[in-house]
């Protein structure tokens, strides 16, 4: 701040000398009193200084009672950790279920695009391991796997729906076994404790084919599978909340469609791919030697594909669904784990739960590949 003299000077000449005869008085003269903004300059400046300093000191000590405050009061900026109640953000239950299940898991805003749109399958002929579970593999027990050698069975000759030297089959152009007979399926699916029980006759809830295959069928060409479909009983006890583990290895059954109808793996008796091998009907199914009508890929008649609905039980009771995310948008063998699954929401038992599930995609190994949980023997099969 500037230097001011606040008191003026005065004189600085000495007194003059007095003189030494009287002298009238002086004539008082009136003068006014000065106006008060005639003041001297200085005495505002001081009025403003004081002002200045009464608010800064008003500051300084509003500031340190806040602070005060904040440190000796839980106000809502400045709680606990014990006192605050954190609300979850905004997203589906499935989400944050999903990060507790152990698993690939399924991307719901990821387009897996509709990689077979055109009908071209690749063939998986032989695509089968014995020591480890393989991604588009079937991962198959030894004992199992040694029965490729010596089983003959499945399509006598390859149909013209191969292609590309044979490393493809053009699903379009497969022939299919005719006919349309309707049956009498029972069917019952019961969830009780830790057990699901599926029992049923093995007759679908669609019609089939006619089997055996007669003489006149396109079919008979390539195909001339002997057996005739006959109702079976067969008891399904799976556990009814599995286990996820590591993959372990299976036979020729994987598990059990809703549609009443067991599933076998992706292999005909040879070991070679039954989907692009053997002509079933228009259902995708045809029976074994026991007349055991089953699948090996997923069936034509199963209208409702989601990812999310349950079509079916593998055999350790992990659910099985189709692969259709949204339009266009479906899964193949690429998008799933070694043993053909993945993590999503499924409707089961009325309610949307999440969960490891099994897949049934276009494309080979087609459905389970290996065994997440625990699986049962199949009935009737030792």
């Amino acid at each position: 701040m500037e230097e001011h003299d606040y008191f003026g000077s005065g004189n600085s000449e000495p007194d003059a000398p007095q003189p030494t005869t009287p002298t009238p008085p002086p004539k008082l003269i009136d003068v006014p009193e000065p106006a008060l903004d005639d003041e001297p300059k200085s005495s505002k400046r001081w009025l403003l200084v004081t002002l200045m300093v009464l608010a800064i000191l008003a500051i300084i000590g509003g500031t340190a009672y806040y602070e005060y405050r904040q440190a000796n009061e839980p106000t809502p900026a400045k709680k606990t950790a014990a006192q605050i109640t954190t609300t979850p953000a905004s997203t589906p239950s499935t989400t944050a279920a999903s990060a507790t299940v152990p698993g690939l898991q399924l991307d719901t805003a990821k387009s897996y695009g509709n990689k077979y749109a055109n009908g071209l399958l690749p063939v998986g002929d032989g695509k089968y391991v014995t020591t480890g579970a393989k991604q588009g593999y079937v991962y198959t027990c030894a004992q199992y796997a040694q029965n490729f050698q010596r089983e003959q069975g499945g399509a006598g000759t390859r149909g013209p729906w191969f292609t590309n030297n044979n490393t493809q089959y053009d699903i379009n152009k497969k022939a299919h076994v005719s006919g349309s007979v309707s049956w009498n399926p029972v069917f019952n699916n019961n969830l009780s404790g830790t057990t699901r029980t599926i029992t049923t006759n093995d007759l679908p809830n669609h019609p089939t084919g006619v089997f055996p295959i007669a003489a006149s069928d396109v079919a008979y060409a390539y195909d001339r599978n002997p057996n005739s479909i006959s109702a079976r009983s067969l008891t399904y006890a799976l556990p009814g909340s599995p286990t996820y583990g590591n993959p372990s290895c299976m036979g020729g059954e994987a598990g059990v469609m809703l549609t009443g109808v067991a599933l076998f793996n992706a292999f005909d008796a040879g070991g070679r791919d039954a989907g692009a091998w053997e002509v079933q009907d228009s259902c995708s199914g045809h029976p074994q030697k026991d007349g055991e009508y089953h699948y090996h890929t997923l069936s034509s008649c199963i209208k409702d594909t989601s990812v999310h609905t349950v079509i079916g039980y593998a055999l350790d009771g992990f659910p099985i669904t189709g692969p259709q995310v949204g339009t266009n948008n479906i899964l193949t063998t690429s998008d799933l784990d070694e043993c053909h699954g993945i993590v999503s929401s499924v409707l089961e038992n009325g309610k949307s739960v999440t969960t490891y599930h099994y897949v049934m995609t276009q494309d080979f190994p087609y459905s389970v590949s290996c065994f997440r949980g625990q699986a049962i023997q199949p009935p009737n099969h030792p």
